[in-house]
């Protein structure tokens, strides 16, 4: 049975999941200009990443015992294409870490499958900082 701290843990990571699939979806659809076209199908392409991210993570806390969050973190848009980027970033490195958490605390509570899982969304979200961060150097 995993422990209150790892399903809280887990809880956030679907919270946030929710929010960067919604973030990154309305960025998609609010871009234009000739700098947005390039990065809007990267924006889409992503956050449907990250609602599979969400269903991933709540099939899991589920079996585990717990009940998945149906609330995003604060959702934030951003007015500019350069706002919007430099938010992602924040996000993206949030994500990174909270998720190396949760895979020393599912590996301290012997739970390979759920640090399994996160491993594999680790390296997504690290693909996704990789992505920002490069699209706002050319910003």
């Amino acid at each position: 049975m995993a422990s209150k701290k790892l399903l809280d843990m887990l809880n956030d990571a679907i919270a946030r999941e929710l929010q960067v699939s919604i973030q990154y979806m309305w960025q998609h659809v609010q871009w234009s200009g000739v700098k947005g076209f390039a990065v809007q199908e990267e924006l889409k392409k992503i956050a449907i990443t990250e609602m599979k991210h969400a269903e991933a993570i709540a099939e899991r806390l589920f079996y585990l015992g717990g009940i998945p969050t149906t609330k995003p973190t604060e959702i934030v848009v951003g007015k500019t294409l350069k706002e919007m980027i430099q938010r992602n970033v924040k996000d993206e490195e949030n994500a990174i870490s909270l998720y190396k958490e949760i895979i020393a605390q599912a590996r301290s509570e012997k739970d390979e499958t759920t640090a399994f899982l996160f491993e594999g969304i680790l390296k997504d979200e690290e693909e996704h900082h990789d992505t920002f961060t490069t699209l706002l150097e050319d910003l």
